[in-house]
Order: structure tokens, then sequence, then C-alpha cells
């Protein structure tokens, strides 16, 4: 389709060419994110095949205080006088080689069996014992940890090569190495940045990589109630969990669980995302016409229903939505007004339909005044040039609406989107909060009929202490999400042309 030819459709037409166009291209764009993995999984290969390439050619090229940094760390820049630095290279591998001896390898060669003596009583005459065995948890846990600090060695041990023969070199070509005192001011300068961030990265690694590695490795065992240290042991199970989720026979309750979870989860994050953007946008509008009075006002309103709590409103909202909560009472004052008798509404544990609706009604209470906020403020910034522009070509205001408006608020909002988006799919508060995941049935596996994912996965965690399922739940929305986010935004117009509106 030509431009003129799309110019002259009507906003229905437009709209519909646009979703095909956008629907025709979602396979592609899959298809380009799985060749771009497949290209970071080759190009990390052969930046390890260079590595090692570097590592025999380094070790031929180096002098005997090169050759024997590859045994002992810093043996190389104590020997051309980076004294301090060689110092710590050895202090490193020392720390090292005393850890995994102490501590750390005991751990690491349990770690394919995650144990194999169980706690186990005997009796010493007419007195019972009880005989501590291995811990599947802790075996697990200081395996991880091991492990990440091995690679971390690792990474010092290649630095204390390269380090080695950079100042081989250096020495052959008449250079001293830098001193101490010109480092640390080079860390207050140049590699300032170096200096910020490596506390942060340092508190991620701890509190975030590390979780993250070990809720991955949980994913693969059978970790449950069955099989709780210190009492029991787990062990590896491979993709079961996994296999668990996808088993769609008869009468597999977890296949169907979480298959039918997802739909729901896909399709609560869609309305929960657009019924908030779309309602927002319009309120939006509202405030910021020409001619409102007290705008002011009615912006400061939605910053006050901001400003209490989430968890709080929902839980108000429980109570009000109960059978004999506020709404039915005074749904039944009314009934009585007129002659009829009291309403007793279940909007939270009837059917399926009336509580799905309720939840996503109640989440525009607490979402929208996010969007008006976020709205307000684009709207006060779209250049009036345009709007002067489209006056002058006498543009009705749908006309400018569609043309000015809604563009240029899709293009600034999104990332916005598709935050909402990925933040809907794990919004936990209006579930749990709300219904507690209910209407309650037998059909699904430990799961109710509004409960998503992470609810689900909550409820494995918390009360059926299920953790390999949840572990693998928890993994599986997170390459959703991912995987969502990465294909939307790199095919936007926000990421591929930047200055559209500027």
């Amino acid at each position: 389709m030509t431009y003129v030819e799309y110019k002259m459709l009507n906003p229905m037409q437009k709209f519909g060419y646009k979703a095909k166009k956008f629907l025709v291209s979602v396979p592609k764009a899959i298809g380009r994110f799985f060749k771009a993995i497949g290209l970071g999984i080759v190009n990390f290969f052969k930046a390890f095949a260079k590595g090692i390439k570097n590592y025999g050619s380094t070790f031929v090229k180096g002098d005997w205080a090169t050759k024997l940094s590859y045994l002992i760390f810093g043996i190389g820049d104590l020997s051309k006088g980076k004294i301090y630095k060689g110092i710590l290279y050895f202090l490193v591998e020392v720390f090292y080689i005393f850890y995994m001896v102490s501590f750390g390898g005991q751990y690491i060669a349990k770690f394919g069996t995650l144990g194999t003596v169980e706690t186990h009583t005997e009796k010493v005459g007419i007195v019972s014992k009880t005989v501590f065995g291995d811990n599947s948890m802790l075996i697990l846990l200081y395996s991880v940890v091991t492990i990440v600090i091995t690679v971390v060695v690792f990474a010092v041990y290649i630095s204390n090569i390269k380090d080695a023969y950079k100042h081989q070199v250096m020495r052959e070509n008449g250079e001293k190495p830098t001193s101490f005192s010109h480092d640390m001011k080079e860390f207050l300068d140049g590699k300032y940045h170096i200096t910020l961030l490596s506390f942060p990265v340092l508190m991620i690694c701890v509190f975030n990589i590390l979780p993250l590695i070990f809720m991955i490795l949980i994913a693969f065992t059978n970790y449950d109630k069955a099989h709780m240290p210190p009492g029991t042991l787990f062990t590896w199970v491979g993709m079961d969990n996994f296999g668990s989720l996808f088993n769609l026979v008869e009468g597999a309750k977890k296949g169907k669980t979480f298959i039918e979870l997802t739909e729901w989860t896909i399709l609560w994050a869609i309305l929960a995302t657009f019924s908030n953007y779309i309602l927002g946008m319009i309120v939006a509008l509202m405030i910021n016409k020409k001619g409102i009075k007290l705008k002011a006002l009615w912006r400061t309103l939605f910053v006050i229903t901001i400003a209490v709590p989430q968890f709080v409103s929902l839980l108000l909202m429980n109570q009000m939505l109960q059978t004999n909560g506020a709404l039915n009472v005074l749904l039944s004052d009314i009934s009585k007004m007129f002659g009829g008798g009291p309403v007793e509404i279940q909007f939270l544990n009837s059917t399926t339909l009336m509580a799905r609706a309720t939840v996503v009604i109640v989440n525009c209470w607490v979402g929208i005044p996010y969007t008006i906020l976020s709205m307000s403020g684009i709207l006060m910034n779209i250049p009036e040039d345009l709007y002067e522009s489209a006056r002058i070509d006498g543009a009705s205001p749908v006309k400018t609406f569609t043309a000015i408006t809604l563009p240029y608020m899709i293009f600034v909002t999104t990332p916005q989107l598709i935050t909402q988006f990925v933040g809907n799919i794990n919004n936990f508060n209006v579930i749990y909060l709300l219904t507690g995941g209910g209407p309650t049935t037998q059909d699904y596996y430990q799961a109710g009929r509004t409960d998503i994912l992470v609810t689900w996965l909550f409820t494995l965690s918390m009360t059926s202490q299920d953790y390999g399922l949840a572990a693998a739940i928890g993994i599986l929305v997170f390459i959703v999400c991912a995987t969502i986010s990465l294909i939307v935004y790199n095919n936007s117009k926000s990421m591929k042309d930047e200055e559209a509106f500027s």
C-alpha cells in the first residue's frame, strides 16, 4: 500500500491495516529474536575459542615469570616491580585454596547427588540418638556459592596472566609499571565509574545473581514437602517439573492448571494494561482540555489516590465486596426503598466470570491514577505548533487526536506499556489481596479460578511447599516476559525511530 492510499483510509481502516501489519510481523520478529540468540551463542563460542588461542600464545611468548604466573598468581607482576598487585593476586590464590580445602570442596564433591546420607535415629542401649546426615539445601546453596567464587577466581587468574604479559612487554620496551599512588588516582579520575559501581555490582551479585542461580537449580530437583531437609534429602530430577507442567493427559491436573492459568494470565495482563491505559488517557484528555476549570484540583485528587498504599485500597475493596460488605448493604437499602428484598451479590467467590471481571474493574481503580499523571505530562509537552498546523489545514478534533495526539502518546509511552504489561503478568497484589485466587475449584492443582501464574507460584511455595514446581513456573514466566518485552520493544517505533517527534 502506498503512502497516499494509506492516508485515504478512514481511522478504522487504518487501525485494521496496522493490526494486520503487526500480526504479520510477529512471526518474523520471533524468528529474528531466536536468530539473535543463536548468533549470540555462536559469538560466545568464537570468543571462547579465541581466548583459548590467546591463552596458549601468551604462554609461548611469555618469559619465565609469565609462564610461572600460569601456576602461581602474581609472580609476573612481582618480578616486574608491580609489587602491590602481585601480592593481591597471590592472596586471591591462597584464599581460594584455603576456602576449597576447608569448606567449599566438601560441598562441590556432593553436588552431583545432593547428599546420600539421610538423618536417622540410632539406638545406643536404651537411648535413642539422632544422627544428622547430609543437608541437600546446604549442599546446593554452598555449591552455588563455591561455583560463583570459582568463576570469579578464574577471571582473576586470566587477568593475572594478561597483566604479567603486559608488564613483560612494557619491560621489553623500556617502560616502567605505574606506581600504587598513580593507580589510586586513576580510580578517582579516569576509572571513577569503576569505583562508584563496584559496590552496587557486588550487592547485585550477592542478592540477585546468587538467588537467581539457586532458584534455577531448584527447578531441576524434587524439593517438596516429601523431600524436606534436613529430615530427608532431595535430588536431581532433570526436566520432570517442566514435563509435568506440559502434561495434558486427561487427569493430569498440573498440566491443565498451568495451561489454563497461562491463558488467564495473558488475558488478565492485556485487560489490566489497556483498560488502565485507555481510560487513563481519556481522563487525562478531559482534565487537560482547554476550558476545564480547577485542573490542579483534579490532578491533586488523583495524586492523593496514589498516596494511599495499594494494599490498603485492595484490602478495603475486599471487605466492601463481601456478601455482607458495604456495597451489598447499600444495594440492599436501595432495593428496600423500592419494595425489594436484601441484595447479596457474591462478587469475589461466586462465578469465574464475576470474580475475574471484578479484579479487572478494581485494578482500574488503583491503576488509572498513575496513567493519568504520566499522560498529563505527555499532553503538556506535545508541541503546540503541530496542533496549529492541523487547525490551519482544517483538521477536525477527531482527526487531530488520531493523527497527532494518539501517535505521539503511543510513541512516548511504548516502553511504559511494555513495563506495565510485564508488571501485570506479575501483579501479585491485586489478585492475592482481593480474591486470594478464588473461587476455589477441584479442577486445578493448588490454584483458584482467578489465580495467575505468580500467585499460583506463591501458593505452591508457601502452602504446599512444592518448591521445585514453583521454581520451574518462575523460570517459564521469566522466559515469557523477557521474550515479549524484547520482541515488542525492538519492533516499536520508539526504538527504531527515536527522532520521529523531535
